[in-house]
């Protein structure tokens, strides 16, 4: 499980001018743009991100570094 702070020193390392699109389906590879962001607070606390349609296919680069590109 990744937690905020991973995320966040994660994301630190790269250009804050670049987009962001998840990899969700390595059958499917395509990028998903990034919608809402959902803070749920209490003992069952998380944040959640919404994917808000397709950008298009993975390029094939992306697909490597995820070891995607047998699937």
């Amino acid at each position: 499980m990744i937690t905020v702070g991973h995320l966040i020193r994660q994301l630190q390392t790269v250009d804050p001018d670049l987009p962001v699109y998840f990899a969700i389906n390595p059958d499917w590879p395509n990028a998903h743009r990034i919608g809402h962001i959902v803070e749920i607070t209490g003992s069952d606390g998380a944040v959640y991100i919404a994917e808000n349609g397709q950008e298009g296919v993975l390029p094939p680069t992306v697909r490597n570094q995820l070891d995607w590109a047998d699937v």
